[in-house]
């Protein structure tokens, strides 16, 4: 009998026929078409939520200047934004952002043919969100929101009363952490005549649809594998990896 090494000790495999394989995976298969399904329902009921104006003008700083939201959608009606935690004065942006921002510059050549574009924003001045977006050597627009009112009107960032409290209003709750930034995905649509509406947010685990690596690691045998005290404990900057070549994707 195999046995595999995880997080949780070592663990034993069951070694079967093909034929006793292809039962179980079957009986396996019923589940997972049943859970496409709800996934379906699921977006589609997230498709159907309501949407919030958004009457306030923000005006972010990117790498050519002063950009508002509206001119993030590039003539596309629908904008995905990533708040990254990447805060005042940090030397260097989230390392689990960072994580998740590696598989971003892929996805956005595609979904633009899906009249969609993407952003990351981060309350971090631009002098010191671009010296770390050039040295992990991604492309996608990156955009600060120094000065702006911007993350804190979406929940990623925290007021140093907030903070001073212990209660912070994150995930559509109250949460006991004391943290200036926190990680997002917020999702946004513009009509033809300007004006922009917030039609989705996600927040903590909400966020891992945007995870490729995890989706692909979902499929193995030892799967994510990881310590359920501090789920990504094992994550790094993807310079910093053992053997790891500067260029995130390579």
């Amino acid at each position: 009998m195999p046995k595999i090494k995880t997080v949780r000790g070592i663990e034993n495999r069951k070694v079967v026929s093909q034929k006793e394989w292809l039962v179980a995976r079957k009986k396996l298969l019923v589940k997972e078409k049943k859970f496409s399904k709800l996934r379906d329902e699921l977006n589609l009921q997230r498709r159907k939520l309501a949407w919030v104006k958004i009457e306030k003008e923000y005006v972010f700083d990117g790498p050519t200047g002063k950009v508002t939201l509206g001119d993030l959608f590039f003539g596309k009606s629908q904008l995905i934004i990533y708040h990254f935690m990447f805060g005042p004065g940090w030397k260097e942006g989230c390392p689990h952002c960072s994580f998740w921002a590696d598989h971003y510059d892929s996805v956005n050549i595609h979904i633009g043919q899906r009249d969609t574009t993407f952003a990351v924003i981060s309350r971090a001045p631009l002098t010191e969100i671009e010296p770390f977006k050039k040295r992990m050597g991604w492309r996608f627009k990156w955009l600060s929101s120094f000065n702006t009112d911007f993350n804190f009107d979406f929940n990623v960032s925290f007021t140093p009363e907030q903070i001073k409290s212990g209660v912070l209003p994150y995930n559509y709750g109250k949460f006991k952490m004391k943290i200036d930034e926190y990680q997002g995905v917020s999702a946004l649509y513009r009509d033809k005549n300007g004006d922009i509406y917030h039609t989705y947010s996600a927040y903590a685990r909400g966020i891992d649809l945007m995870n490729t690596t995890y989706n692909f690691l979902d499929l193995t045998a030892k799967g994510r594998d990881e310590n359920p005290d501090a789920t990504q404990d094992w994550v790094r900057y993807h310079d910093q990896y053992k053997g790891a070549s500067k260029d995130c994707c390579a």
